[in-house]
């Protein structure tokens, strides 16, 4: 009860000290001081409330890289015990990336979007091949590899390297939403990153990003998603009856069953729509799944 208090009340200092600094900004803009003001009370409240997770607490390239690949598009809560065990059992790029595809996507089983796990092994693949197993020092090298986009990139870097990146995600949007606009109006990256360059703590860019992270997820919070003030804003798409439901459910039909026909999966999905055979044609194409005369299988 007494630690539950004192979360409560880091809370409620930083939600009182930044109306303070949001009322300063109104009245002085951006200033060098307002910048010092926001800094200030997110370092105070990270202070008191960071957060711990098992990629923050042991940093590696690899464990970073995993981290980033399951985070898109899926919440901490989901990533933690997923990311424990996919890397006690795949501890390093080299085991991963000579790892059994059917294998990895077993460990991957219950984080959705499966295709991030086919891109996480190609990652690992290709920065064995490509770059010595290490990761990159700056993101732009990184962009050619599977799945990593210009934030993810970014945010590679920062956390695997301390680099001084600059990068955009939902609770860092959030933050600078509500530090720095009102809440009429749609917002364009092009308006925050400026306001993130002036922000950022070079002196320590990792801890920083984590800072803005956990102060994002307490406004959410207790104020609201801001992010939905986002002109890059997107609602999930609804996941029952769509095709993103029929993949996940041959994969795992196949993770139970070491091989079917097609015609048994389009009976054990029982889609009525009909879009069984068209989704097993992407998923072979895409290499998951490898048609061994009649048979339809995970790609080993």
């Amino acid at each position: 009860m007494l630690q539950q208090s004192i979360i409560n009340s880091a809370d409620d200092i930083f939600l009182q000290s930044s109306q303070e600094v949001r009322a300063r900004f109104e009245r002085e803009g951006l200033s060098a001081a307002v910048i010092d003001d926001v800094r200030s009370s997110i370092w105070s409240y990270h202070t008191e409330s960071r957060r711990s997770f098992p990629w923050r607490e042991v940093i590696t390239p690899y464990r970073v890289v995993v981290s980033e690949i399951m985070l898109q598009q899926t919440q901490t809560y989901r990533v933690e015990p997923k990311f424990i065990a996919f890397v006690e059992r795949f501890p390093d790029f080299a085991t991963l990336a000579q790892a059994p595809f059917d294998e990895v996507l077993r460990y991957w089983k219950g984080l959705g979007y499966n295709r991030r796990a086919q891109n996480l092994q190609l990652i690992a693949q290709r920065l064995l091949a490509e770059h010595e197993g290490m990761v990159p020092l700056i993101p732009e090298a990184m962009l050619s590899l599977p799945g990593i986009g210009t934030a993810t990139a970014a945010s590679i870097c920062a956390f695997t390297h301390n680099q001084p990146t600059i990068f955009l995600e939902t609770n860092i949007r959030t933050l600078l939403i509500y530090f720095f606009f009102d809440a009429t109006r749609p917002i364009h990256d092009k308006e925050l990153f400026p306001i993130a360059a002036k922000l950022l703590d070079a002196s320590r860019p990792r801890e920083w990003y984590y800072a803005l992270m956990d102060v994002g997820v307490l406004i959410k919070k207790r104020v609201g998603n801001l992010t939905r003030l986002s002109k890059h804003y997107t609602k999930q798409s609804r996941f029952d009856g769509s095709r993103r439901q029929i993949r996940g459910k041959i994969l795992e039909l196949l993770l139970a069953a070491p091989a079917c026909t097609r015609e048994e999966l389009e009976t054990l999905v029982n889609d009525k729509a009909k879009r069984t055979q068209g989704v097993i044609d992407e998923l072979l194409q895409e290499k998951f799944l490898v048609l061994n005369g009649k048979l339809v299988t995970l790609k080993k």
